[in-house]
């Protein structure tokens, strides 16, 4: 197969790199600049879980030498983990990290009390669709949401 099977055997070192550093790299950094607080969420999560996987390795390179598909499977974990169709980092965060490590708010400050009380029972992607909400119609449009819903459950 010569050149094709050299890159086939080789694939991970050339885009793992780029998968596994520098497009998170530079996500993280767009995410620093933006207000919202949910794609810092994602980032952190990446690079805990990326620390994670690197000490694996470090710890159990003797082990995972005679596992000749281990690059692949890491590559393609961490595509799961980085590719925004997927936010792996962040489901991961939400299905399995979150109900262990509670620490505080994840709710902007910038929030009023009542609104940022709503928005810590959402899920991330409502939270998401909350704050875009927010963004477009406004925190007074959000507040009648609430309004309108606590009315509705006192009726039922």
């Amino acid at each position: 197969m010569g050149f094709l099977g050299a890159i086939a055997r080789h694939l991970d070192t050339l885009i793992g790199p780029a998968v596994m550093l520098l497009y998170p790299l530079y996500a993280s950094m767009r995410a620093i600049e933006t207000p919202s607080p949910l794609d810092d969420q994602q980032w952190l999560t990446y690079w805990v879980l990326y620390s994670l996987i690197t000490l694996f390795e470090l710890s159990c390179y003797k082990v995972l030498a005679w596992f000749p598909l281990w690059p692949y499977m890491k590559l393609v974990f961490c595509f799961w983990l980085v590719l925004p169709i997927f936010n792996g980092a962040a489901y991961i965060y939400e299905n399995f990290v979150r109900r262990y490590v509670k620490v505080g708010s994840f709710v902007s400050s910038s929030y009023p009390e009542e609104q940022r009380r709503v928005l810590q029972m959402m899920s991330l992607d409502a939270r998401k669709s909350v704050e875009r909400y927010i963004e477009r119609y406004g925190s007074e449009a959000f507040d009648r949401v609430i309004r309108a819903a606590e009315t509705e459950a006192k009726r039922h």
